[in-house]
Order: structure tokens, then C-alpha cells, then sequence
């Protein structure tokens, strides 16, 4: 039996919302009225899953399904309000890219303050170094201090912090959409290289051909909670016809397989946009 990375019992995430702005009227008006209590809100709730060590996890769904609060909370960035949740091993998340960098230093100085952050020592960042550098491909800017970085610039050089710090433990949030096609590409074989040294890796996306070809198993999150969890062809047909679309057949060959997942991606994609804009009251009539 397969050791667990990771493992989720029952959790949930909440968030209270405030419906007045902190405003001076709105203080006196609240003081008078007497104090009301924020609307609670629940990201996810009665979550339960686990992931093998070794193995790639991948986490679909529409937007504000929260996917990426999941990943926060596995990051250890959240703490569950409910339920139990079990990670081991050494994290390293590409949720915010460059999030930490002290903007006055310059690249070179980051690289060796993110490093520290992230729990390796001195002597491990110096080995380190050279490859980092090599994979951000930033050139002579990685002497430049970051405040002059573009906000791509500081995805390469964190992507590139994040994958040489030799994690036990992956969380990727789409960042394989990070740069163009070329550093996408170095991004997806580093992961792929990490994932065959053994890594545990747990990644959200909205590509299906992405999930399809690198993930072991997937789960599908939507309205607070996971409504399926399973095989990934499976569990993306599921949700491909949830959306009106047509699912993939299981007899097509994986080449084939990617290449329609990545057309039926596109249309959902798609799909989504339009469904946000009409409920922001900007949808046109159907022509």
C-alpha cells in the first residue's frame, strides 16, 4: 500500500463577508443599530481525500468553485476550520509567483532570501544557485532589483526558486500558463522531472488535455463541495458534460485523446466567459 502525502477528513474553509463598507456612517449607524454579524461563507465544506506519495493530483472546476483556496489550505497557508488535514513532507506551492520578493532587491538577492524562506540553508542555496538562474533565463536583469520586473519576469524567477528547492510536496496553481510557449513548456518538463524523482504533486487547471496527460487521479470541486473524485478521464467527462459538452470516448488513443481535450478546453473556456459576463449583466443575446 502506497504511502499518504496527504490526507483530507471532513475539511472546510470559511469566510465571513461584511455587508457595509468600513466607513465613518456606516460605524455610527452599526453602533446605533447595534452591531450585526458578518455573513458567513463557506469555500469548500465536508471535503475528504487522499493522495499517495509519488503521484500527481489534479483539482478541476469552475471558477469560484474554490479550487485555490483548497490549495492554500494544503500550502498551509489556510487552516481548516473543520475537519482534519494530514500533509507530509516538504511544501513548495506555485500559487502566487514572486509574492514574497523584497522589490528593492535584486533578483540575484531573491533568490537567495525566497530560498532561505523556503527552508534551505545556505550552503544548499549556493548548489543551488546557477540553476536557478539558468532555468529563469532573466539575463543581465537578474542583477536588476525586482521593483523593475514585469510581472512575468517575477513568475519565471519564482516558478524557477520554487522547483530547486527540491520539494516532497508540489501545489501548482495553473502556473503551467506562465511566460510563452517555450518557458511553459520548461515548466511543464520540470514538473514532470519532478514528479519521476518521486514528488508529490497537487495542481489546479482549467486545460483538460494538462489533467489528462499528467495527472493520476482528479478531483472534481463545484459549489462547496467535491462531486466527484476518481479516474481523470472519468471525472473530466463528468464534468465536461455537467457544462454541455461533449464528453471524450475512452477507445480514442491518448494522442488523440489530448489533442480533443484541448479543443473541448477551448469551449469551455469559453463557455465560462460568458456565463461570468451574463451574471455581471454584460451578456448579449444569444445570435
Amino acid at each position: 500500500m502506497s504511502e499518504i502525502a496527504i490526507r483530507a477528513q471532513d475539511i472546510g474553509i470559511r469566510f465571513f463577508i461584511r455587508r457595509h463598507k468600513a466607513t465613518v456612517n456606516g460605524r455610527i449607524a452599526r453602533f446605533i443599530k447595534g452591531n450585526e454579524k458578518p455573513d458567513e461563507f463557506w469555500a469548500f465544506r465536508h471535503v475528504d481525500f487522499e493522495v499517495p506519495r509519488g503521484t500527481v493530483f489534479g483539482i478541476i472546476g469552475p471558477n469560484g468553485a474554490g479550487k485555490s483556496t483548497m490549495l492554500r489550505t494544503i500550502a498551509r497557508i489556510y487552516h481548516p476550520d473543520e475537519g482534519k488535514l494530514q500533509v507530509r513532507g516538504k511544501i513548495s506551492n506555485l500559487i502566487s509567483l514572486g509574492a514574497g520578493f523584497q522589490k528593492s532587491l535584486s533578483g540575484l538577492d531573491n533568490i537567495t532570501y525566497n530560498a532561505m524562506l523556503l527552508g534551505l540553508s545556505r550552503q544548499e542555496i549556493e548548489r543551488q544557485k546557477e540553476a536557478i538562474i539558468e532555468f529563469a533565463d532573466l539575463g543581465r536583469f537578474i542583477e536588476a532589483p525586482v521593483r523593475t520586473y514585469s510581472s512575468g519576469m517575477k513568475a519565471r524567477l519564482g516558478f524557477a526558486v520554487a522547483v530547486h528547492v527540491n520539494p516532497e510536496i508540489l501545489v501548482v496553481d495553473e502556473v503551467l500558463v506562465v511566460g510563452d510557449a517555450a518557458f511553459r513548456k520548461k515548466c511543464q518538463d520540470k514538473i514532470r522531472e519532478l514528479f519521476t524523482s518521486g514528488a508529490t504533486i497537487v495542481m489546479v487547471q482549467h486545460n483538460m488535455d494538462a489533467i489528462l496527460e499528467m495527472c493520476d487521479r482528479v478531483m472534481w470541486l463545484e459549489g462547496g463541495s467535491a462531486r466527484m473524485i476518481g479516474e481523470p478521464l472519468e471525472v473530466v467527462n463528468g464534468y465536461l458534460e455537467s457544462r454541455g459538452i461533449q464528453p471524450m470516448d475512452p477507445s480514442l488513443s491518448q494522442e488523440k485523446r489530448l489533442a480533443l481535450a484541448a479543443r473541448r478546453t477551448q469551449k469551455l473556456l469559453t463557455r465560462e466567459a460568458m456565463r461570468e459576463a451574463k451574471q455581471r449583466g454584460f451578456g448579449a443575446a444569444d445570435g
